[in-house]
């Protein structure tokens, strides 16, 4: 893999100033001053038509007139200048430009000067970071090129943010914590340049440990969560969002320029990435501090030890609130520390050393926590009183965390008598903290991002199936309902579309007359319900028009008469409004539930579960997953909801079918992953019982034009299933060559464990014995929108069961994409190769993509012949001849 696309932002030779200034108030003077005093080695050429030297500097009228080649733009001049030095940038071939000026002023036409900037810089292969863009900075490259009044520590936390004013705020308080920085980028209102572009060079970074990020908006929310799926797999990233209540979403909204979305929705996309989500600063970088030891987890079960009563107990109280459990030591622990410890001491949880407590007595209090498999993580806690030693216990608290894997945290709580205590904590293994509380929050956030590690590696696979839905019937009911000019499905269209696709619904009939629902009536059970159906109103009850229970035909003719009266009466201007005549479900142990999608204007889909029934209103009880889904989400999902609570047994009700809600919940997953034409779908009540599931009521509304079946309405691409292939090889073996998973992990270690030495050299180009840790990750946990890797396994116990693997990444300019291909040794000669090659290229086809290009060693001739045969054509590298390139016109 060669430097980053990005690479010319944040290690750039040269670098020049566009609107540079000798006035101090002005943004020209802080981008020079700050590159100049952090020490940049790269040439620095000054723009300023107005001068011929700036600070005792060349200072140059246009970029034209730099006499030396340039690799970085930063525009700190007005808004309507920026098309006319772009054009400049074309002419002198650069391709990197930062765009410092705010396009959001009402002298300005904002969204044309946008398009215009945006439609020059792609045609000429320019990329943009902003505008309103801060800047950035590597300070171990001695680079900081932001307008902020501060010095920048070297580090390795990356901070990436919308906002530069945040951004300063950020670096300002992480001075006073001693915390460096190994990048810091502000990408303003990125119209070109987004999250997702950096964080994937953040993730590939050797210098980022972690990623700390504020956001206000997200533009391409696929290509969001794509980033942060490939850096979180890798590194720990936490995040804080502004725009989590109303007020603070419309001020966003005016100041970014863009729709904000649902916060619980956002919320859900960010779990399924493996992010943490904070709300303060300091949360943000007590988050990050605890995250970088890579502390591993079973539970939430925190141990507390402290010289001080009150501080354990104030502990306690936040890790109740935090939703942290406070371990109940086993009696093993509890009688070897009664054996050690005066009797004084407290030997519970909080555990209660005294105020005179030695460094010994942490230390032996510590082990015998850190022994116990009822402890997940300990926190001490130490106040500077007379007879206690702060420096010496940091000291024999950092000797006992050095051998164990479980978090091991510090809050040495006072100024300046325990200052040397934390000095010793900043280099060791022990994330500390200033007070208990920040510690405790920081742990939560340490078994948060455990929940969602764990949700960035699930991968939704198809179930098998009695049957497969019926998507013809529920695009034929789409296209009717659409052709009639609606938008609304009835409930009898609406359980029509959710029996398609498996989900158990009522018989329900639609009436015009009480002939038809007699007639209808005949053909159901009793009892039976009458409810009027109309997109006019919504809540039904609420004006009497659910009728039930009708026992007979005469019941059912005085409640349809009655409703029809009472219809003419309150919407005299409603006409042929349908009366639906239903089984009623009935079951003395139900439960109601309400199980629903809605479409986000940024992450689209949302899967939402709650508390069904009349009152879902005032119960508020909702959580929300993007979908598709599988049983793992699903369950985490009911966990999460008051609904869990409300499926287990209580007083004489028994336990609700859990399987059964789980079936209906990854069927609806499924409907709505293919269907996208559906904007929104609402099943109040779903009653589970003991029994089963039933839909009672639904309603569904479908966009007003037809939606693309590509699964673009998508946020997260569901695994492509559709794409995996069997074929019988010459030997009389059958293969199968599938989209790669997550847990191929395994597999594709010991595959390249297996190739020959010659072999992986071809493949990788350098000597590799194994693939480390973040190579697996990057290798098996891919986006299926931008990248696709196959996988060739057998069930043959005769040969190895990985027998090979190929792949390709879409590169920067979004039509053509790298790919690489290794097979395994003993399998070669077998016609592995071409399958699995074609395979790979009618997956590039259909997607879109117009070439396929890849690096092959000169030497490696096998690899050059299959090219040829697979029509691939072969361009000499300049200045490299022991590479060649082949590209292959997928338009072909």
């Amino acid at each position: 893999m060669g430097p980053h696309y990005l690479s010319g932002f944040f290690q750039p030779k040269s670098v020049a100033i566009v609107g540079a200034s000798e006035r101090p108030d002005s943004v020209g003077f802080h981008l020079y001053n700050n590159l100049r005093q952090a020490g940049y080695q790269g040439r620095i050429h000054l723009v300023n038509h107005r001068h011929t030297t700036i600070l005792g500097n060349p200072a140059y009228a246009d970029i034209n007139a730099i006499p030396d080649l340039v690799e970085l733009v930063v525009i700190a001049t007005p808004a309507h200048t920026v098309l006319s030095l772009l054009r400049q940038c074309v002419e002198r071939n650069i391709r990197s430009v930062v765009v410092c000026c705010s396009f959001q002023l009402p002298e300005i036409d904002t969204p044309s000067l946008k398009q215009e900037m945006l439609e020059l810089a792609h045609r000429n292969g320019i990329r943009i970071m902003g505008p309103n863009c801060y800047g950035l900075a590597r300070p171990e490259r001695n680079f900081n090129l932001t307008y902020s009044n501060d010095t920048i520590k070297p580090g390795s936390l990356a901070l990436l943010s919308q906002s530069g004013a945040v951004c300063s705020a950020i670096i300002d308080w992480a001075k006073t914590q001693d915390i460096g920085f190994s990048t810091v980028i502000s990408i303003g209102d990125a119209e070109d340049i987004d999250f997702g572009e950096v964080l994937d060079f953040l993730s590939i970074d050797s210098r980022t440990r972690s990623i700390v990020m504020y956001v206000e908006s997200v533009h391409n929310a696929r290509r969001f969560l794509s980033g942060l799926k490939a850096a979180a797999g890798i590194k720990p990233i936490v995040l804080i969002k502004s725009g989590r209540y109303r007020a603070s979403a419309q001020a966003v909204m005016s100041h970014t320029g863009r729709i904000v979305g649902g916060d619980d929705v956002f919320d859900a996309a960010i779990a399924r990435a493996g992010v943490v989500r904070v709300n303060s600063i300091a949360q943000l970088f007590s988050a990050a501090r605890i995250l970088t030891h890579n502390y591993r987890i079973v539970d939430n079960r925190l141990a507390i030890i402290t010289n001080a009563g009150g501080p354990g107990i104030m502990c306690a109280d936040q890790a109740e609130k935090a939703g942290i459990k406070v371990a109940r030591l086993s009696p093993g622990s509890v009688q070897a520390l009664q054996r050690h410890l005066p009797a004084a001491c407290v030997v519970d949880n909080p555990l209660n050393l005294l105020g005179d407590a030695s460094a010994e007595r942490f230390r032996r209090s510590l082990r015998q926590c850190l022994a116990d498999s009822a402890v997940d993580g300990v926190l001490n806690i130490v106040t500077p009183q007379a007879l206690t030693e702060p420096t010496e216990i940091a000291g024999a608290i950092i000797d006992e965390a050095r051998c164990v894997n479980k978090p091991v945290l510090a809050s040495w709580t006072g100024g300046e008598k325990v200052r040397q205590g934390r000095e010793l904590f900043a280099d060791s293994h022990v994330a500390h903290f200033n007070t208990p509380e920040a510690a405790v929050d920081a742990f939560s956030f340490l078994t948060q991002y455990r929940r969602n590690q764990i949700l960035l590696k699930q991968i939704p696979l198809p179930e098998a199936q009695k049957s497969e839905p019926d998507r013809d019937k529920v695009f034929a009911i789409i296209a009717s309902v659409r052709q009639q000019g609606r938008q609304q499905l009835n409930v009898f269209e609406s359980k029509q579309v959710l029996a398609a696709f498996h989900i158990p619904v009522n018989q329900t009939w639609p009436t015009q007359t009480l002939e038809q629902a007699l007639h209808y009536s005949s053909q159901l059970p009793f009892p039976q319900v009458l409810k009027v159906d109309t997109p006019e109103i919504r809540h039904k009850t609420d004006i009497g028009g659910v009728r039930l229970p009708i026992h007979n035909a005469q019941d059912l003719a005085f409640h349809y008469h009655d409703l029809r009266q009472m219809l003419a009466r309150r919407y005299p201007r409603l006409s042929d409004i349908n009366i639906n005549l239903e089984s009623m479900v009935r079951s003395s142990s139900g439960r109601e539930l309400m199980l629903g999608m809605l479409t986000d204007p940024v992450f689209g889909p949302a899967v939402s579960l709650g508390m069904g029934g009349t009152l879902v209103e005032i119960l508020q009880d909702k959580v929300v997953a993007l979908p598709p889904l599988n049983r793992y989400m699903i369950e985490q999902m009911i966990a999460g909801s008051k609904a869990g609570r409300y499926l287990q047994q209580f007083r004489h009700l028994p336990a609700a079918n859990r399987n059964a809600l789980i079936e209906v919940m990854l069927n609806v997953s499924t409907l709505v992953s293919e269907m996208a034409d559906i904007c929104e779908l609402e099943i109040n009540p779903l009653i589970v019982d003991e029994y089963g599931a039933c839909a009672v009521d639904v309603q569904i509304r479908i966009h007003p034009q037809p939606q693309p079946r590509t699964y673009q309405h998508m946020a997260i691409h569901p695994y492509p299933s559709e794409l995996t292939q069997h074929f019988r090889l010459v030997n009389g073996v059958t293969i199968c060559i599938r989209p790669i998973r997550p847990e191929d992990a395994v597999l594709e270690q010991d595959f390249v464990k297996r190739l020959s030495e010659r072999s992986k050299y071809f493949r990788f180009m350098q000597s590799l014995q194994e693939l480390t840790p973040d190579m697996l990750v990057r290798f098996t946990q891919i986006d299926y929108d931008r990248e696709m890797a196959f996988v060739v396994v057998t069930e043959d116990e005769a040969m190895p069961n990985e027998l090979g693997v190929a792949r390709y990444m879409i590169n920067p300019d979004g039509y053509s994409a790298e790919f690489a291909i290794v097979i395994s040794d003993d399998c070669q000669g077998l016609g592995i190769g071409v399958k699995l090659m074609t395979t790979l290229i009618d997956a590039a086809r259909r997607k879109g993509l117009r070439q396929l290009e890849g690096e092959v060693l000169a030497v490696n001739k096998a690899m050059l012949a299959l090219s040829k045969k697979l029509g691939f054509i072969t361009v000499p590298i300049e200045d490299d001849y022991e590479v060649v390139r082949v590209i292959k016109d997928l338009r072909e």
